[in-house]
């Protein structure tokens, strides 16, 4: 089983848009694959159980079927750092948790299993440990969603470095462009391409509605599960 991390360079970048693509992708390309959502905040109560939209997307994208629990087994009502609303809920997390859940519970049979993170790479989990801790935790590999905004080089720049620090392999990058419009996107991407020490993955286009079905048609799965 292969197994992949999705962070991006900040919140609110369609990190989620382009990790239900890749899962996606994966699929179409005949992977089995599942996406999966360790911690989410900003659940909301159906039928009795927290259910966060994030990890429903990627649930839908994924051939292969996990009840929700697997998929998201840390789901926090309030919509603020995971951390904060952990505390405020009396929830533990951490990153032996988070392990211990998905060695016991994911299926042999999966060909890649796309992890997404919340945020960016050191969202705090609790006090001590952020996502790094969970990813380092795995052994996972990691693809890193550039939100192709103002500021986007140095958040990409940090991350980068970031995740090198940490001494796993960085897969490579997306460019997804969440706003409709962006001053000098080419030069700014051509400056990331420059500059990020690792292969650009898939450049995904603003879209109003995002189709995972559509965001998978842009991004190279081929370099990824390879």
């Amino acid at each position: 089983m292969k197994r992949i991390f999705i962070t991006g360079t900040d919140t609110e970048i369609g990190k989620t848009v382009v990790a239900s693509g890749l899962v996606k992708a994966s699929v179409n390309a005949g992977y089995r694959t599942s996406g999966l959502k360790p911690v989410a905040a900003g659940c909301e109560t159906i039928d009795g159980e927290l259910v966060n939209d994030d990890a429903r997307q990627l649930m839908l994208a994924s051939n292969v079927e996990l009840d929700y629990k697997t998929v998201n087994p840390i789901a926090l009502e309030p919509a603020i750092a995971p951390h904060i609303a952990a505390k405020q809920t009396g929830v533990s997390i951490s990153s032996k948790i988070l392990k211990t859940h998905y060695e016991h519970n994911l299926p042999e049979e999966l060909d890649l299993a796309v992890f997404e993170g919340a945020g960016g790479w050191f969202v705090p989990l609790n006090d001590y440990e952020t996502f790094q801790d969970f990813a380092v935790a795995m052994n996972l590999e990691v693809v890193l969603v550039v939100g192709m905004k103002l500021g986007c080089i140095n958040h990409a720049l940090l991350s980068v470095s970031a995740i090198k620090s940490s001494g796993l392999n960085l897969l490579g990058w997306i460019a997804n462009f969440p706003q409709a419009a962006m001053d000098v996107a080419e030069e700014n991407l051509e400056t990331l391409m420059q500059r990020i020490d690792g292969p650009l993955l898939g450049v995904v286009p603003h879209m109003a509605q995002p189709d995972a079905d559509e965001v998978a048609k842009h991004i190279n799965i081929k370099a990824i599960v390879s």
